[in-house]
């Protein structure tokens, strides 16, 4: 594993990852629980640390800034404030709202551009051609499952490894070879059709095993030999072997 770093596409910043938190709890962007979002972004911020990717230090200094907006809403009104400085006084959430919402038009706006790119990109002609005998596989449309999920999934199997017993810390010489990883997980999942539990898919509890495994299924789905489904918002996720049933992947 030494020297080997893997970059996620879906982080593409904290906001990205703020707004994914806001949509996730359905919570109103105008009136932003920062106790809550503050808790379940630390969760995040935690998991990536975990998997020794290098954070970037906008999403640090967003978690200290998320921190100081809970610390100061925790802070007891003044009582010798008289009632216009209390009105003076400005929400220390309103800059991030703001900052959230302007985020969410240019998102909204490049995916419209991207839509707009993709259909253009359908117009052509070509001759007739003869049908293949095999119908083949159509490209898999980015669907509800997203990166945020799986590093969701991967923080309950951390959890459920230390309720069960403490994540084997040991330096071992026996090296574990993603590729040879690769080529396991591919194993079980193509005996399971019914698809495979993401749990089930980390039966080591030794942290070098648990992060190769999770690499692993990143490199699968992206190769597209893999993909995850999951029926419902933080319903486990099910890892199905491509063309065997229909879904998405990340």
């Amino acid at each position: 594993m030494q020297g080997y770093s893997v970059k996620l596409d879906g982080f593409e910043g904290p906001l990205d990852l703020l707004l994914h938190l806001i949509n996730q709890y359905e919570i109103d962007i105008y009136d932003i629980p920062v106790a809550v979002i503050t808790e379940q972004y630390m969760h995040y911020i935690h998991t990536m640390q975990q998997l020794e990717l290098n954070i970037a230090s906008e999403y640090l200094v967003m978690a200290a800034t998320l921190l100081a907006m809970k610390s100061q809403l925790l802070l007891p009104n003044q009582a010798t404030l008289d009632e216009e400085s209390a009105m003076e006084e400005e929400d220390p959430r309103d800059e991030l709202m703001n900052r959230l919402i302007e985020y969410r038009k240019f998102k909204e706006a490049a995916e419209d551009l991207k839509e707009k790119e993709l259909s253009a990109d359908k117009l052509y002609t070509r001759p007739p051609a003869p049908l293949p005998d095999k119908p083949e596989l159509k490209p898999l449309e980015p669907g509800e499952v997203t990166v945020y999920d799986m590093v969701a999934a991967l923080q309950r199997v951390f959890r459920r490894r230390e309720w069960s017993q403490p994540l084997d810390t040991k330096i071992q010489r026996a090296e574990i070879m993603l590729e040879d990883r690769m080529g396991e997980v591919l194993q079980s999942v193509k005996a399971r059709k019914e698809g495979v539990d993401f749990f089930e898919l980390f039966p080591e509890r030794t942290k070098q095993h648990i992060v190769v495994t999770f690499m692993a299924i990143l490199e699968l789905m992206k190769k597209q030999q893999i993909f995850c489904k999951q029926k419902r918002h933080f319903d486990e996720l099910i890892v199905f072997e491509m063309g065997m049933h229909d879904g998405s992947t990340v």
